[in-house]
């Protein structure tokens, strides 16, 4: 299992939770990570880092040049995705904005050039900015990997860690209900903590 791509506030960055490899939505899900001590980071936090996620998952070349509105855009996804999964897991009703943004993303990628006029020149067909092209071409992937996620069996297995603070998302295996090994042996140290507490 791949490590995640950035380091968390000098420490290693913890592996990718189980299903990550397999589930987009879910690696993207968990991009914003709660961390011990009220710290957070958000892997999609500059256009750089967005674009270094995004590159690393084979969704944008090098060098793409993703803006602000880009990664503006990448976050707000994960926030619906974020939402959708929460109500999976917790039996709840989903909001109907996230299932509008995730049906709005996988249905606005341009199949074919579009018509342009210009003043001068007159018309031609041209694809839009290359830049928003990569851009809407992953958040279609992206939201069609959620809706796959949560119409599929894999949705039974999907759960929260069950280590506080973190914040992921991940596929159970067994009775596994952590995203790391480290988050297991905070969970396991909290565990032995509150019973010696409670024996004193």
């Amino acid at each position: 299992m791949r490590n995640m791509d950035e380091s968390v506030r000098g420490e290693a960055a913890p592996p990718s939770a189980p299903g990550e490899d397999e589930h987009l939505a879910l690696a993207l899900a968990n991009s914003a990570l709660a961390l011990p001590g009220g710290h957070t980071t958000d892997l999609l936090g500059t256009p750089a880092r967005a674009e270094r996620w995004l590159t690393l998952r084979g969704l944008a070349p090098e060098g793409a040049g993703l803006t602000e509105v880009c990664a503006v855009r990448l976050r707000s996804l994960r926030e619906q995705i974020r939402s959708l999964l929460t109500s999976r897991v917790t039996g709840r009703p989903a909001l109907p904005a996230a299932v509008t943004a995730v049906n709005d993303a996988m249905t606005r990628v341009p199949t074919a050039p579009l018509l342009v006029w210009d003043e001068k020149t007159g018309p031609y067909r041209a694809a839009p900015h290359p830049t928003t092209a990569i851009v809407e071409h992953a958040l279609a992937v992206i939201a069609a990997d959620a809706a796959d996620l949560l119409t599929s069996p894999d949705a039974g297995r999907l759960t929260a860690c069950a280590s506080p603070p973190c914040n992921r998302f991940l596929l159970k295996h067994g009775r596994r209900q952590w995203c790391s090994t480290r988050c297991g042996d905070r969970a396991r140290a909290a565990r032995a903590y509150a019973r010696r507490t409670a024996t004193d």
